[in-house]
């Protein structure tokens, strides 16, 4: 998760999430750090997604109506951009060996395709079966990767998330606010929300305010992303047919 995995977190060898921020908007990530995950979080942010103040109805008539991304505000607090960075960090080591393992079958499957009718039939099906071997066992640590990287992310948004809501809680109530809609969360439609009742920032000021970081966020720290996506299987051509 600075974090390719939590996007909110390069080189050209880095993944695409790594460098785009919107990885907690969800370890950016080198090569990703990949595709908005459903995150486990997501239940419990649309379940705070409307504060009600309870107060009488003429007040609540003159009441105020606010939107918030709860995914974004947890991404781009000080707190979010240093779990990203943790993230990113912690499974730096296991994406580089995806990587690693990617671009050997994609060698694998280059050899092939120069040696048709250069190669002995021996020759070619070893080469097909340590592509085949090295695809398999690709795809396995790549599911266990992004298993790891999901609950990570979820756990971080989850404790954010929560104190979160106690902020928005506080800030909806003293500013007279009859509701919080979170734009951010999948069972909530938002078709229309103008910037002008768009409490993300505030929120997020607040949250750093209530909750500081001991030593400060990291510099150009990335927040938190869904999860990272790491190259894909290739899987080297079939034989050809004798």
């Amino acid at each position: 998760m600075n974090s390719r995995i939590l996007t909110a977190v390069g080189s050209d060898k880095t993944p695409a999430a790594s460098r785009s921020r919107n990885t907690l908007v969800a370890l950016r990530s080198r090569g990703t750090l990949l595709r908005a995950a459903a995150l486990a979080a997501a239940c419990f942010f649309s379940s705070a997604a409307m504060f009600a103040q309870g107060t009488a109805p003429s007040s609540a008539a003159a009441g105020k109506i606010g939107v918030i991304s709860v995914r974004q505000a947890i991404a781009s607090t000080s707190e979010g951009k240093q779990a990203g960075a943790e993230l990113q960090s912690q499974f730096a080591a296991r994406q580089t060996e995806l990587e690693n393992m990617n671009k050997q079958i994609n060698e694998l499957r280059q050899r092939l395709e120069a040696g048709t009718g250069k190669l002995s039939q021996d020759e070619q099906t070893r080469l097909q079966r340590q592509g085949e071997t090295l695809a398999r066992q690709l795809q396995r640590k790549q599911d266990e990767y992004q298993e790891d990287v999901n609950a990570a992310q979820a756990d971080v948004f989850d404790r954010i998330g929560r104190k979160l809501v106690d902020v928005l809680d506080r800030y909806a109530r003293e500013n007279g606010y009859i509701a919080v809609l979170d734009s951010s969360a999948q069972n909530t439609p938002i078709l229309f929300a103008s910037t002008n009742i768009d409490v993300t920032q505030d929120i997020v000021r607040l949250y750093d305010q209530a909750y500081p970081i001991k030593g400060g966020a990291p510099a150009g720290a990335a927040a938190p992303k869904p999860a990272a996506t790491t190259p894909k299987p290739a899987t080297p051509p079939a034989p050809k047919p004798q």
